[in-house]
């Protein structure tokens, strides 16, 4: 309970086809929030922006395509855990990232040690509980 697993990463923001440039992205996972992962960057001269999407579409990402709506995870070509894009989209404005598919896969498995993927309910039933006993029986 409480447990949070955060990772900086390194990405390629892709601000067009001829320009690239390297950021840190910060992502965070919360086992209070077992469905979610944050991801946090900041371009230079810019405020840091947050993107929360589902744990379960940044997995799936990293074997195939993922993703409807405004965030699309999936791999750059065919190779086992090569590169990976992760799109972000909002209206008609769009942020491409590239980043490396093992730092998120490890990234993947640390979460997974707190909150097993498909067991989410699980961790929410368990603070529903605490919540219950801690205020006298009153939910």
């Amino acid at each position: 309970m409480g447990e949070t697993v955060q990772a900086h990463v390194m990405m390629s923001f892709l601000a067009s086809e001829e320009l690239a440039f390297r950021i840190p992205v910060e992502l965070v996972y919360e086992a209070q929030d077992p469905y979610a992962v944050r991801f946090t960057f900041c371009l230079p001269g810019d405020a840091p922006v947050s993107w929360v999407f589902g744990r379960e579409l940044l997995v799936d990402g990293i074997t195939g395509q993922a993703g409807e709506g405004d965030v699309h995870i999936g791999p750059v070509d065919d190779e086992y855990l090569a590169d990976l894009h992760i799109q972000l989209h909002a209206g008609a404005e769009r942020a491409v990232f590239r980043v490396s598919a093992p730092p998120l896969v490890a990234f993947l498995d640390r979460t997974d040690r707190i909150v097993p993927l498909g067991h989410e309910s699980a961790e929410n039933d368990i603070d529903a509980e605490l919540d219950r006993i801690l205020t006298g029986g009153r939910a």
